[in-house]
C-alpha cells in the first residue's frame, strides 16, 4: 500500500507494544479522556470478541480501539458501529478490489465471503446518557486465526494492506470523515452508504437472537440500526443477533 494518510485533526493516538486488550485499555483511559483517542497494540494477551467470545490475534495483525465521549443515548452511540464499518470498507478497498468486500450486519467485514475484520462496541452510561464509548477493531492483515466450524471462516489480506500503523492512519482518517458526516447530516447518509455495501441485501438470511432464530428476506437497516427482515409472519426488526446466510442456517 503506497497511499499516505494524514492524521485527522482532533484525534489522539496511543501505540502500545503489548496490552491485554485495546478495549480494556480504553475503559481504563476513559475517565481521564481529553479527546477521542485511538489505541493500537502490536500484541494483545487477552483479546476478545462479541458476547465474550475469545479472539486470537496472530502477530502482524491489526488491533485498535477508538475511545471517545459521544453525546446522547446509548442507542445513538451504538450507531457508530456503522461509521466504523464504512471506514473499514474504504480503508480495505485501497488494497483489494472493493467488489470482493461486503458488510455483514451488525459489525463484520467480509472478503470473498470470509471474515477479514470485526468491530466490538463497549460503553458505559449514566442517567440514560453515554459516559464513554469504545470501538474496537480487529483486522486480519497478515494471517487468519484458525477457528474450527466457523460460519464465516477467517481470511487474511496476506500483507496486501501494509502494517498495523499504516492501516491505523488510513482508518482514522476515514472514520473522522464518517463522524463529521454524522454530526452535520445525521445517520441517514451513513446508513445509505452502509447499505450500498451490505452483504446479501435482498436475500434470505437467518438472525439468531439467543431466544429464537428468525429467517426472512433482508430488506434494509432502519434508522435505529436494526435489521429489518420480511418473514411469512410479517416484518421483523431485530436490534441484536448473529446473522447467517440462507434459510435455516
Amino acid at each position: 500500500m503506497s497511499t499516505e494518510a494524514v492524521w485527522p485533526e482532533g484525534y489522539d493516538r496511543l501505540i502500545l507494544d503489548e496490552v491485554d486488550s485495546t478495549n480494556a485499555e480504553a475503559a481504563r483511559l476513559a475517565p481521564d479522556l481529553g479527546r477521542p483517542t485511538w489505541i493500537l497494540a502490536r500484541r494483545q494477551t487477552a483479546p476478545r470478541g462479541r458476547r465474550g467470545k475469545s479472539w486470537t490475534m496472530p502477530e502482524g495483525n491489526f488491533a485498535a480501539t477508538l475511545v471517545m465521549r459521544p453525546t446522547g443515548t446509548p442507542g445513538w452511540a451504538a450507531l457508530r458501529s456503522f461509521l466504523a464499518a464504512n471506514a473499514l470498507f474504504e480503508a480495505l478497498a485501497l488494497s483489494v478490489d472493493r467488489t470482493r468486500l461486503g458488510l455483514k450486519w451488525p459489525n463484520d467485514v467480509l472478503l470473498d465471503g470470509g471474515k477479514v475484520a470485526g468491530i466490538l462496541l463497549e460503553s458505559a452510561s449514566q442517567n440514560g446518557q453515554v459516559s464513554w464509548l469504545a470501538i474496537g477493531i480487529g483486522i486480519n492483515l497478515q494471517s487468519a486465526p484458525r477457528i474450527r466450524d466457523a460460519a464465516f471462516p477467517p481470511v487474511a489480506l496476506d500483507g496486501a494492506a501494509g502494517g498495523p500503523e499504516e492501516m491505523l492512519d488510513l482508518l482514522a482518517g476515514y472514520y473522522a470523515t464518517e463522524e463529521a458526516i454524522l454530526e452535520r447530516l445525521g445517520f441517514e447518509p451513513i446508513r445509505e452508504k452502509w447499505l450500498r455495501h451490505a452483504a446479501r441485501l435482498g436475500e434470505v438470511i437467518t438472525a439468531r437472537t439467543g431466544r429464537d432464530a428468525v429467517t426472512g428476506r433482508f430488506e434494509t437497516v432502519d434508522q435505529d440500526g436494526r435489521l429489518v427482515l420480511a418473514t411469512p409472519e410479517g416484518e421483523r426488526r431485530i436490534a441484536a443477533a448473529d446473522v447467517y446466510f440462507g434459510e435455516g442456517a
